[in-house]
């Protein structure tokens, strides 16, 4: 399969695509057409184990790596995660489930796919033939600079740097960013807020002065955010593999369509969800959940995208977002996959922060997708209830998935009298990666210290708590240098 940029002409293969992690044009590479799951390999799916099923998905974009080696290479990456399961779906009571995606090594649904991506760019550049040294260099708004770092450390013919919006990450995550082991790993963090490390990163891969600098060093770039295809394709298979659990519960027939809630910063988790429907999965609809940074929330209600707006520090950081990338893909499809419009559009955001969309493009929109926000009290609220009630806890980013399904769920069934399908709020990461906040929310009490809110929810749920981030308390903090973005790419010369 080829893939093409949402900003014109350029086709690149799989392997190119996820080496070179982001077009030429800056566009960001989509697939040339959207391969189909039959209903027939759906059924076979319901026997198959997770690897399998995602083996299946992948495959069906990346047809020039070898099937075998991909499920062999899946299978080593999941068996990372804890209790044997990679996406358990959980349910709470009759209609509401929950997509646990926090058993990996970093406690986050990123590990879903940086576990894989090494593998898959390691075999893109053997399949080009490729030598020079690779730089992965991640802009993080907290959850993907651990996982990558993770999934990288100390991989051969790979360096990787990782920057971070300066006091914009819980502490627990930055504590996960900063001691991380690895020869090969650098951590920056950024004065300013996620929009600037995402600009400062983009800046570098469009400048051909940076590329050209890097190449005469023997180093090549590419990116392990969800602007990477590499990054966005694993996340395609749990959407399946959650549908096919609801199936062979006997929770829904097959060809029942299924509605999903996503907490969204990024857009790329959701936009994983769009792409699986695509393919054939009966999706019904997609809810996208904003916290105080309800950019999505007023794009999806009015059409017009505007960044420029306050920004807000949250209790779900992973989201304080105002630039999403991934939502540039949807963009294009909502546009009829025009380049030169996407390509508008987003010169638009860069130059004035905003653009427009038009109505029978927003009607088609609104048929695919529901955005909602919370509030910090009303997340807060939503997860002291919910524990409450079903004895179940949740981070603060799944707590406003949940605060925004159930909004969902009450417009449906008392402005439209519409019969509501099963709803999947997918839970993105450990209670225990936010723990100040969790114990607040569950408790009213305040801690200072993150590793006294782990203890205190532990003994308030039995929840099991990871070993990694035990293990955190007596880790070295290695990195702690701090940047203005105008001065990320000296780190990057520094670094390599």
């Amino acid at each position: 399969m080829n893939f093409i940029s949402t900003r014109g002409g350029e086709r690149a293969t799989g392997a190119e695509a996820i080496v070179r992690g982001i077009a030429k044009d800056g566009g960001l590479f989509v697939p040339e057409v959207f391969p189909e799951v039959s209903e027939e390999e759906l059924v076979r799916m319901l026997a198959m184990d997770y690897p399998e099923r995602a083996s299946l998905v992948l495959h069906k974009y990346l047809d020039e790596y070898e099937e075998n080696e991909l499920l062999a290479a899946l299978k080593e990456a999941y068996a990372k995660f804890d209790d044997g399961d990679p996406a358990p779906l959980v349910k709470v009571e009759n209609g509401m489930y929950m997509l646990e995606l926090f058993h990996g090594p970093t406690c986050a649904f990123k590990d879903m796919a940086l576990t894989v991506l090494p593998y898959l760019l390691r075999k893109g550049c053997d399949i080009l033939g490729i030598k020079e040294q690779i730089l992965i260099l991640v802009a993080t708004s907290g959850d993907t600079g651990k996982a990558a770092l993770e999934g990288f450390k100390d991989a051969d013919g790979v360096k990787i740097m990782v920057f971070y919006p300066d006091d914009g990450v819980s502490k627990m995550q930055k504590l996960q960013m900063c001691t991380q082991d690895g020869e090969n790993v650098n951590v920056v963090a950024v004065k300013g807020n996620f929009d600037d490390c995402q600009t400062g990163v983009k800046k570098i891969f469009k400048s051909e002065a940076c590329v050209s600098k890097l190449l005469e060093k023997g180093v090549r770039l590419s990116s392990a955010n969800s602007i990477n295809f590499g990054r966005l394709a694993p996340q395609i298979a749990y959407y399946f593999s959650a549908y096919l659990d609801l199936v062979s519960s006997e929770q829904i027939t097959m060809g029942d369509k299924v509605d999903f809630t996503v907490p969204t910063g990024n857009f790329g988790n959701i936009l994983a969800a769009y792409y699986a429907k695509q393919m054939g999965l009966p999706v019904g609809k997609l809810v996208c959940a904003s916290n105080k940074n309800n950019v999505l929330t007023d794009f999806f209600t009015n059409g017009r995208y505007d960044s420029k707006r306050p920004f807000y520090r949250t209790m779900s950081p992973s989201m304080d977002i105002l630039v999403s990338s991934n939502l540039e893909r949807l963009i294009f499809e909502l546009s009829g996959r025009d380049g030169a419009v996407t390509a508008q559009r987003m010169k638009k955001l860069s130059t004035d922060g905003r653009y427009e969309i038009s109505a029978s493009e927003m009607k088609n929109l609104s048929q695919e997708f529901y955005a909602g926000f919370t509030s910090e009290d009303d997340t807060i609220e939503c997860m002291y209830e919910f524990f409450t009630e079903y004895g179940y806890p949740m981070d603060t980013h799944t707590g406003v998935a949940m605060n925004v399904a159930v909004q969902y769920s009450d417009k449906m069934q008392d402005e439209f009298g519409a019969e509501v399908h099963p709803m999947v709020v997918v839970s993105t990461a450990s209670p225990y990666k936010f723990p100040q906040d969790v114990l607040y929310a569950l408790t009213g009490n305040d801690v200072k210290d993150s590793f006294k809110g782990i203890k205190r929810i532990n003994l308030l749920t039995a929840m099991k708590v990871p070993e990694s981030l035990k293990a955190l308390r007596y880790k070295t903090l290695r990195f702690k240098a701090s940047v203005s973005a105008d001065k990320m790419f000296d780190e990057v010369l520094k670094f390599i």
